[in-house]
């Protein structure tokens, strides 16, 4: 088992370190300068080089990049060009908000996709297994930038009951108690409800199958044959094998609690780390862009290796089988 941990980090290292260098490379053969975005049309040739110098812009790209590894590594993320704060500030502020709402959402997406996935796998070829299947498909497919901005034309303009923007009200400093949560909520609801609606999808469709996989195994057929009913069947035996490769999915999302759902937290003004990401994109702020992709692959590793123990956990044969 130790032995595995070792060879899962050290290409866990290397994942990390092929998305950090491609990322790198990426943002600077895309088009735009960021000392041209910070300093403007007006500026003379003299100031842009000066400022270029200042940023260590001047030099080679491998040099760049070699520096840069060398400051994450000892934990200096950097400045950001756009708004001249430490990046660690700019995420760690960010943070929060896209905690908030990718926690919740994964929670409910993955809780409320664990039971319609049970439900098709008990009920398969009925109605309600085709139906569930629909929209379980429907939800996957559906873009969730176009779903966010859908449920906004809805609730905010047709109806007028939720708010679209941002994280709380303009007078949120001047509500206590419970006006306050009330507001909170009201700026959560769309957002939330988007990720949370894309989230089972996916969660269901994938529990069915892992479901429909161990209904079929020999096992289910002896307990079935012990004359246990069709739901201690499902729920003490079918479902805690299924959850296996649903840990697995999970452990695949943590760098979500990070990075956010990009496109919805732009949609819906979120101030959350997918925001940000978004702003230092369009701003060619190399730091931030720099910083945030590394600690999510950095996300995506640990993520990898904590599924990996949960599903030991779960079921000790899958590294038992592996070593």
């Amino acid at each position: 088992m130790l032995a595995r941990l070792g060879h899962r980090l050290l290409a866990g290292l290397a994942v990390v370190l092929g998305v950090v260098v491609l990322t790198f490379l990426l943002l600077h053969l895309a088009p735009g300068d960021p000392v041209d975005i910070l300093l403007g049309p007006t500026a003379t040739v003299e100031q842009v080089a000066i400022q270029r110098r200042a940023m260590g812009l001047d030099k080679a790209l491998p040099a760049q990049l070699a520096t840069w590894l060398g400051r994450f590594a000892r934990g200096d993320w950097g400045t950001s060009i756009a708004k001249g704060r430490p990046v660690r500030a700019v995420l760690g502020d960010a943070w929060p908000a896209t905690v908030r709402l990718v926690g919740l959402s994964l929670l409910l997406s993955y809780l409320i996709g664990v039971i319609v996935g049970a439900i098709q796998a008990a009920r398969s070829r009925t109605r309600t297994d085709t139906l569930l299947s629909i929209t379980s498909v429907t939800l996957v497919a559906v873009p969730g930038y176009w779903l966010a901005l859908m449920l906004v034309l809805v609730f905010t303009y047709w109806w007028r009951m939720l708010p679209a923007f941002g994280a709380a009200g303009l007078d949120s400093d001047y509500l206590r108690g419970g006006p306050w949560l009330i507001d909170r909520l009201r700026h959560l609801a769309l957002p939330l409800v988007t990720l949370t609606l894309i989230g089972i999808g996916g969660a269901a469709r994938f529990v069915r199958g892992a479901m429909l996989e161990t209904l079929s195994q020999p096992f289910i057929t002896t307990a079935r044959a012990k004359g246990l009913t069709p739901r201690q069947v499902v729920g003490r035996h079918a479902l805690r094998n299924a959850l296996t490769p649903v840990v697995t999915l999970l452990g695949l999302s943590l760098p979500a609690l990070f990075s956010g759902a990009v496109f919805v937290e732009a949609v819906f003004a979120w101030p959350g780390v997918g925001r940000v990401l978004v702003e230092a994109v369009q701003a060619r702020d190399y730091p931030v862009v720099m910083a945030a992709t590394a600690v999510t692959a950095v996300l995506v590793v640990a993520g990898n290796m904590l599924a990996d123990l949960l599903a030991a956990w779960l079921d000790p044969r899958v590294w038992s089988h592996a070593a």
